[in-house]
């Protein structure tokens, strides 16, 4: 059984990360005889240079030929005047839905060696280990209308919207409460219910399907006040579930809290495993 591996090293320190972490899996390679394959491809700004587009065809057919894809970094200052629908952020939003690799999953755990590189005193995060399972393929950053027009008075004005339907939240909080299962049991659903309605749905779903895990503890928490417990005692989280804009926010602060963001790796899925970005 052989594995094709996409490398898309992208922009940034992406290169560098990439070529390393090849240099890795060929040594395991080597060791296991996993039968690994390596094809690469462009994604993000050096796609948009190179090939006029931040998902070009020629990746978007290696990519859905790939079993996994390993992505080093996307983005720059250097593409920041594009229009938003141009940057290279918009080939990472890209790959995701044409592949439905819906759930990710961002730990944060705290190497020894870099518990003093934390904004925390070292009690606080002493033995840190959260899993956070973000939305990736809905919510505010795929809904539509979206974009910025100019209203009767001449006034501009950008809108968004944020929309999820009760299958993409259940296939979410199945993967969220299977990950519970295999750890402490607990998950705790962080939404907006108090003033969103795509969040009461959200926590509806949520309630619904805790039903088919009888030995997983579900809780709710607000965004903000999660937020602020992620640094009060973060702790006393293992496993959380939100959508894909919460998602982006909370999986950064709880990366921080570790001391490095760049030392914490992420993993994009579709349920049944067909292939991982």
């Amino acid at each position: 059984m052989s594995s094709r591996i996409l490398l898309l090293p992208g922009d940034g320190i992406g290169p560098e990360v990439v070529r390393e972490a090849r240099r890795v899996l060929e040594v395991v390679d080597d060791q296991f005889s996993l039968g690994l394959s390596f094809s690469e491809g462009r994604l993000g700004g050096i796609a948009i240079d190179e090939e006029g587009a931040a998902y070009p065809s020629a990746t978007r057919a290696l990519a859905r030929d790939a079993d996994a894809i390993l992505l080093g970094a996307v983005g720059g200052p250097q593409w920041d005047a594009l229009p938003a629908a141009e940057r290279p952020e918009r080939g990472l939003l890209a790959i995701r839905a044409d592949l439905d690799l819906f759930c990710n999953h961002r730990p944060a755990f705290l190497f020894p060696d870099l518990a003093e590189a934390s904004s925390l005193r070292a009690e606080l995060v002493a033995g840190l280990d959260v899993l956070i399972v973000r939305e990736l393929t809905g919510g505010i950053y795929f809904g539509e209308p979206r974009g910025i027009t100019t209203n009767a008075d001449g006034v501009r004005e950008g809108h968004n919207t944020d929309r999820y339907n009760e299958t993409e939240i259940r296939r979410i909080g199945r993967l969220a409460f299977e990950a519970a299962q295999k750890r402490s049991g607990r998950l705790c659903s962080v939404d907006k219910a108090n003033v969103l309605e795509v969040t009461m749905l959200w926590r509806e779903t949520m309630d619904a399907l805790s039903t088919d895990y009888p030995d997983v503890v579900l809780s709710h928490m607000y965004v903000d006040n999660a937020a602020m417990q992620l640094v009060r005692e973060p702790k006393q989280f293992d496993v959380l579930v939100t959508g894909n804009l919460f998602g982006d926010i909370l999986s950064d602060i709880a990366a921080m809290l570790t001391g490095s963001i760049g030392m914490l790796p992420s993993a994009s899925l579709k349920r049944g495993g067909q292939r991982a970005l």
